[in-house]
């Protein structure tokens, strides 16, 4: 028997595992079954190398709970250990036995399937089991089986093994406080956690429980339509068909596989479901993913797989550098190189779909340069006749009779077709076409376009009267004098809330509305970005209407001549209750009141 001290430079080391190491305790089990998998591979590696190995077509991982003895065991059948392997790889913390063999067989292709980097998973079982054994038996010939014991401290025993066959158990003896993972259902949800796309057959309480080739591993010339429904069911049994695919297979500058699916977009979506799930050499990493799939794209579903992208020692969290980025852009240039082949190949049933993914293209454009030069040609717009339009063409198409008279293309917009109908009349009249922009990210987007366009501008219809919406510079004379026209604003006035309404008299056709309420376009957007949290400074501002009155309506001269002062006043209110209304600010007690003055009124 031999006894030792395992080298650290501190005796304070297993605390740091436990506590610092590792955010999650179940981690214990990935990380075991990842070096389980490693002592498959390298077996694997050594057979096509022309090793005496034996046999390894047959290899498997077998995970068990025996209840009475409190144990968990994982055992392989892969490389396994001798007594000084041991004493080389698990008493010399964070020596790494995979990354010293990846450099010895470096221009190996299979050597690139080696998981381990850093040497220190296996002490991770110390975070829930109070004394940890291993049994193995080495595949090399005439070899002993070796067992080793710790329970937790720098003190270890080796000694003889019992293992009669190749291959190595990892045998937990778990902690009080950890019971919770001697049960079936809680070691079930790891392994489909963590370890549902291994490569090595894992079998769990009689069953296998991963699929060793996942569709992500596969030429896609060999996939068909079908393979990736069933995929995205596997991924997400409960989850709706999605609208399309990408099918990632790139080995340079960096490795990179996996397939992102389109799903459709509703506006109750939680995008905290069915997430993008990140794995290294198809072990389970995250499903936080925001470093290395750009934000515009996390209502993306689906795999993303590279072994170049950066970890921290304990494989939860990614860590920043060059590749990142260069990933990162990729995955965005995938998205928009296939949004651009979808929209060639059938227009009409990319147009189909926009409704679900015009979100997060939007949101790309807005946030990423490249992504908006990438996109800029299938961007859609819908009108509200539910026409859909390329970008670039329908401002091209709305010149002939929507240019005002600074020479500026005014795109005309409605952010909800129910409470805007008649302002959206009201355009249509004039010849005008809108455009439905009712998503939530619409205010940002159409800032957005007049930053990229050249004298192009984007108004809500309810933003300014139809005349100065498109200003075009008509003059039109008013059937009122100056002294009536300033006595009538004056009339206005006296009878409206100034710090809420600026009253100004304008001339429109005597079929226009008596009045108009609008609100400025820059306002309501500011307003509406700070609600948004976008920008707070302007959430605080206050709300200031426009209350154009048309002094070329009947209703004008009706106030002018009107010298009872409670008539002309219940005038003046039902008028400005009814413009209100168009612009749903009639509200509580002032819709009330309104309601009882028109049942009056009916008696």
């Amino acid at each position: 028997m031999q006894k030792g001290k395992v080298s650290v430079n501190t005796e304070n080391i297993f605390p740091i595992i436990k506590k610092f190491l590792y955010t999650d305790h179940e981690i214990f089990l990935r990380e075991l079954i990842s070096n389980a998998v490693d002592a498959s591979n390298k077996l694997r590696v050594l057979s096509a190398k022309g090793e005496k190995t034996g046999q390894t077509d047959d290899m498997k991982i077998t995970v068990s709970i025996d209840e009475k003895k409190k144990t968990l065991k994982i055992s392989d059948q892969g490389i396994g250990m001798t007594a000084d392997e041991i004493d080389k790889y698990i008493n010399q913390i964070a020596f790494s036995g995979a990354e010293e063999f990846v450099e010895k067989f470096k221009d190996d292709t299979e050597s690139a399937n080696i998981i381990g980097h850093f040497g220190l998973g296996f002490y991770s079982s110390f975070m829930v089991a109070d004394k940890v054994e291993i049994d193995s038996l080495s595949f090399t010939e005439g070899a002993e089986a070796a067992n080793w014991v710790c329970e937790g401290s720098t003190d270890f025993k080796i000694k003889k093994g019992k293992r009669k066959k190749r291959g190595t158990d990892i045998i937990l003896h778990i902690n009080e406080e950890s019971k919770e993972f001697l049960e079936t259902g809680k070691i079930q949800g790891l392994l489909n956690k963590y370890c549902k796309f291994l490569p090595i057959e894992i079998e769990f309480d009689g069953k296998v429980i991963n699929n060793t080739d996942p569709l992500w591993k596969k030429n896609p010339s060999e996939l068909k339509d079908e393979d990736y429904l069933a995929f995205y069911k596997e991924l997400y049994p409960f989850a709706e068909d999605p609208l399309f695919w990408i099918h990632m297979n790139v080995d340079y500058p960096f490795n990179l596989t996996g397939v992102l699916y389109f799903p459709k977009i509703k506006k109750d979506i939680d995008p905290n479901r069915n997430k993008i799930q990140l794995y290294s050499n198809q072990v389970f990493v995250t499903d936080n993913v925001e470093d290395i799939v750009p934000e515009y794209l996390m209502l993306l579903h689906g795999v993303i797989d590279s072994p170049d992208i950066p970890l921290n020692v304990s494989r939860s969290a990614l860590q920043a550098d060059g590749n990142v980025k260069k990933i990162t852009g990729h995955i965005s240039k995938k998205v928009a190189d296939k949004l651009n082949e979808l929209y060639k190949k059938d227009a009409t049933d990319f147009e189909s779909k926009w409704s679900s993914i015009n979100l997060f293209v939007k949101y790309g454009m807005i946030s990423d340069e490249k992504f908006y030069d990438r996109t800029k040609k299938i961007c859609l717009l819908k009108d509200v006749e539910d026409k859909h339009t390329i970008l670039e063409d329908y401002i091209e198409g709305i010149k002939a009779n929507q240019i005002d008279k600074d020479g500026n293309t005014i795109a005309l917009y409605t952010s909800n077709l129910e409470d805007q109908f008649s302002y959206v009349q009201k355009a249509q009249d004039r010849g005008y076409n809108v455009l439905l922009m009712d998503e939530v990210i619409d205010n940002h987007f159409v800032s957005n376009i007049e930053q990229k366009l050249e004298k192009v501008q984007l108004k809500r219809v309810d933003a300014d009267t139809i005349d100065k919406l498109i200003d075009k510079d008509e003059k039109s004379e008013s059937v009122l004098s100056e002294d009536d026209l300033t006595k009538l604003k004056e009339t206005f006035e006296s009878n409206v809330d100034k710090d809420k309404f600026a009253v100004n008299t304008v001339v429109l056709s005597p079929s226009d509305d008596f009045i108009t309420i609008t609100r400025s376009e820059w306002e309501r957007r500011m307003s509406e970005m700070g609600g948004m949290g976008g920008m707070a400074m302007f959430g605080q501002m206050p709300e200031k209407y426009s209350v154009s009155v048309n002094s070329n309506h009947s209703l004008a001269q009706k106030v002018l001549d009107t010298k009872d002062e409670e008539a002309k006043k219940s005038l003046l209110n039902n008028a400005m209750d009814l413009a209100k209304l168009a612009q749903n600010l009639l509200k509580g007690k002032e819709l009330s009141d309104f309601i009882k003055r028109q049942e009056e009124n009916l008696v």
